[in-house]
């Protein structure tokens, strides 16, 4: 028989049966570290879903949370719901102008201020009069504070219960291909999507115990749906949170996570870590070794903090596949998976079984999966939006007649049913040479590169397209040595050559451009889940492509 259940029942019996079970480890600086308990959790949620309640707003008015992961994060999100409301996260990194687009345009009737890195350069996208709660670690700041309110008010009592077409959230697109869109996921949708993510874990996992460390964005639907709802549903898990980016490898070392999900950037910054302290090619021949092969695997991975991972995932964005194997032969089951912010993240992931490398794996249990004429990948499941707020216009050109979501992902299927990304249609582009050219592969074939860190490659209507590259971190303070300068630029030449030699003759690279800059979220050529902000970087290099392309060399410094 199908659950009835929404994620408020869940909850609700985590609160009785778990009641002393701990959920949620949050540092709180200093080395102090404060434990909730399912029970303690529940009680704060209610305290503050009376406060809320008290408000008097309409039913299903969304309430917005801006601020970086935290225990709070996630309880202010549980009061939300029992007080009849609808939640709206905002990612934690973004500016002013952003943060007031969402809450203007989701209509906001309060906003929750948490742990921040940059108010003062947000504060001025907060309307006037707009009624704030700040949570503990929040930024100094004069709202009201969460303690203040939750020792002073009653728990609100029994069960408070939503409809499953009723908005659990509304996630705003991180904004790559330019103005944010609000994706609707009512309760009835994310609560199966999230058994449905339970299910797939349990059954890579097996016996293991659950602990988590919550570290990407709760704004982002990768984290939301993996991490907290699925956590809500599951219940018996623990969730760690990281303190900041310079206690990392300390939090991960706390939390000693069985799950740990990422995205590429964070997966590959962990092998350039290594490598730095082992070159590759001796690390492969440590682990040649049979006797030392055990002992070398576990010391790296114990080293990163994931000795004890069961179940690794990698969504977000494209994976090189010789990274994937790269931590494949460190004993790390790393899974790709496919997912987007408007089907919930729940669509397509490799298992033990079946994970060729390349490919991001078969479609989750209760997902349907078909390829439009021109090889777009279609999705209709539970988790699928309920459609874009207050933009039906859009909805009319997403969804097909029978219910399918257009992802604007092109695709390729194996006979099992495995998938295969192979570019975006609004990604295409031509060169000159008057055929279409799919960069995310030739960019999945860059990144292999220990060398590099992100890359883009363009060439709109020029002789043949180009790459711009930004070097890897640790290496980018070295160029300045001429020594090191030559070595780059011959790999920069192997892996033109490299590429070219497994593409067609029109998706050719006539030359890789090496970025002056560093491409980040702080410059906004980064969105907020480290994806390329494409228009804007080719918008900023447009003024040099016509003079790179008549400089001579295959390498060119911008």
């Amino acid at each position: 028989m199908a659950s009835t259940k929404l994620l408020l029942d869940y909850i609700y019996e985590h609160e009785s049966k778990r009641a002393n079970d701990i959920v949620f480890t949050q540092p709180m600086g200093g080395g102090k570290v404060v434990d909730f308990t399912w029970a303690q959790a529940a009680d704060q949620a209610r305290r503050m879903a009376t406060y809320l309640k008290a408000q008097g707003f309409e039913p299903g008015a969304r309430i917005a949370i801006l601020s970086k992961n935290t225990a709070h994060f996630m309880m202010a999100e549980m009061a939300i719901w029992m007080a009849g409301y609808t939640t709206v996260a905002i990612f934690p990194t973004e500016g002013a102008d952003t943060v007031k687009y969402v809450l203007t345009h989701s209509e906001a009737s309060l906003l929750f201020v948490g742990k921040l890195d940059a108010f003062d350069t947000q504060i001025g996208g907060i309307p006037a009069g707009l009624p704030c709660v700040a949570l503990p670690l929040s930024p100094k700041n004069s709202y009201r504070t969460w303690d203040d309110i939750t020792t002073q008010t009653q728990p609100i009592a029994g069960k408070p219960a939503r409809a499953g077409g009723d908005l659990c959230f509304i996630m705003y697109t991180s904004g790559s291909t330019g103005t944010p869109k609000g994706v609707m996921h009512t309760f009835e949708g994310a609560t199966r999507a999230s058994e449905g993510i339970v299910t797939f874990t349990n059954s890579q996992m097996g016996n293991a115990p659950y602990r988590a460390l919550s570290y990407l964005p709760l704004a982002h639907i990768f984290e939301r749906a993996w991490i907290a709802c699925s956590g809500y549903v599951k219940g018996s898990g623990r969730i760690f949170f990281a303190e900041a980016l310079e206690t990392f490898v300390q939090d991960l070392q706390r939390a000693r996570p069985t799950v740990f999900i990422s995205v590429p950037r964070l997966w590959l910054k962990f092998q350039q870590g290594v490598s730095a302290k082992m070159p590759q090619k001796k690390l492969k021949t440590l682990l040649s070794i049979p006797i030392l092969n055990n002992i070398v695997r576990k010391k790296v991975l114990t080293q990163l903090g994931l000795n004890e991972v069961v179940l690794a995932g990698c969504g977000s964005a494209p994976l090189p596949p010789a990274l994937l194997q790269w931590y494949r032969d460190l004993g790390l089951h790393l899974s790709e998976g496919y997912g987007m912010t408007e089907d919930f993240a729940y669509s397509h992931s490799t298992n033990k079984n079946q994970q060729e490398l390349g490919y991001v794996g078969v479609p989750y249990p209760g997902v349907q999966r078909r390829l439009d004429d021109d090889g777009e990948i279609l999705i209709k499941s539970l988790g699928t939006m309920k459609g874009y707020y207050k933009q039906p216009e859009l909805d009319a050109e997403v969804f097909t007649a029978d219910g399918f979501f257009r992802t604007g992902d092109l695709g390729e299927a194996l006979p099992d049913g495995q998938l295969k990304l192979t570019g975006r249609k609004k990604e295409l582009f031509k060169t000159a040479k008057g055929k279409y050219v799919a960069p995310a592969p030739i960019e999945n074939m860059i990144n292999e590169s220990p060398m590099v860190e992100l890359c883009l490659v363009s060439g709109v209507g020029q002789p043949a397209a180009y790459a711009i590259v930004v070097p890897a971190e640790g290496l980018r303070p070295q160029l300045k040595d001429a020594t090191v300068r030559a070595e780059f630029e011959a790999e920069m030449k192997a892996v033109l050559a490299r590429v070219n030699a497994k593409v067609a003759d029109y998706e050719q690279l006539s030359k890789i451009v090496v970025a002056k800059d560093p491409w980040t979220i702080d410059n906004g050529q980064l969105t907020p889940t480290m994806k390329i902000k494409r228009s804007k970087i080719e918008a900023n290099v447009a003024p040099n492509v016509d003079k790179w392309y008549e400089t001579k060399g295959q390498v060119i410094w911008a």
